[in-house]
């Protein structure tokens, strides 16, 4: 399908890097903006992904996450020590292709509104959904946005009753916020029973703009910090994440550094 869709945009296709065992493409919000609209446009099934140091823990031991991995149309840089890290290999990446929703939300919004994309978000917490689009609403007026909950048995009758809202509302852009990698699992399972649209996994973006989550200023994004001032926040839940899990990633660091050193040799 990767083929496929970048005859879309031909002239510019991203520049795929490995680092850490994972792949990923190197892209600016404009170009990933311009790729969904050029998606939207077409209504052409599309999916994309995002690689930061959670999702490279868990891939390897998700069965569905590392399918959808292995299927996505382009993967977003979600991390600034990925950055970091694809820099010192060698890589030629800056902090203008770390690809998270607080630094495109409001690109992604003004052009969503002033295109007419037809939006969906699928997660958070019954009322959270709410008060984000509501608060999304206010700043973006003409946006087509709608939101469901993501509390429900995703093997029962409650997943056809998402998946019944969803086609009802047809989005050309679906956002699913269910956190890793119960997200990517959910898509991967689901992605037969969806209306052609471009998928992209959030996690839980819509809480901050519901205010559920404390927002990290920007400041702390371009320092680097930003991972610090999360944990500061909510330090039971973002300890293991942030202590323990990249350590689980010294093989593939070990392999980056070998083929670092093998091109450079």
């Amino acid at each position: 399908m990767r083929d496929v869709v970048d005859l879309i945009d031909p002239a510019a296709p991203p520049r795929r890097i490995r680092l850490l065992g994972g792949e990923m493409d190197v892209m600016t919000t404009s170009q990933l903006l311009d790729f969904i609209g050029a998606c939207v446009a077409a209504r052409r099934p599309t999916l994309i992904a995002n690689h930061n140091l959670h999702s490279l823990h868990l891939w390897r031991r998700t069965a569905a996450m590392a399918a959808l991995y292995a299927r996505a149309d382009r993967i977003e840089i979600d991390s600034t020590p990925l950055i970091a890290w694809g820099r010192l290999m060698g890589h030629k990446i800056s902090r203008a292709h770390r690809l998270t929703y607080l630094d495109w939300r409001e690109a992604f919004w003004t052009r969503a509104a002033a295109e007419g994309w037809r939006v969906f978000h699928l997660g958070c917490a019954p009322g959270v959904g709410e008060k984000a689009v509501a608060a999304i609403m206010e700043r973006h007026p003409a946006l087509k946005l709608a939101t469901r909950h993501g509390f429900f048995d995703v093997a029962g009758p409650g997943n056809d009753a998402v998946l019944a809202a969803i086609r009802k509302h047809q989005p050309a852009i679906l956002l699913v916020g269910m956190g890793m990698p119960r997200q990517e699992v959910w898509i991967e399972a689901n992605r037969d029973g969806l209306p052609p649209c471009v998928i992209m996994p959030i996690g839980g973006a819509l809480a901050y703009e519901a205010g559920a989550v404390a927002t990290p200023p920007r400041w702390t994004g371009r320092l680097g910090v930003e991972w610090l001032w999360r944990f500061a926040t909510e330090p039971r839940r973002l300890f293991h994440r942030y202590f323990v899990e990249p350590w689980a990633l010294a093989p593939q660091a070990i392999d980056d550094i070998g083929r670092r050193l093998f091109r450079t040799a």
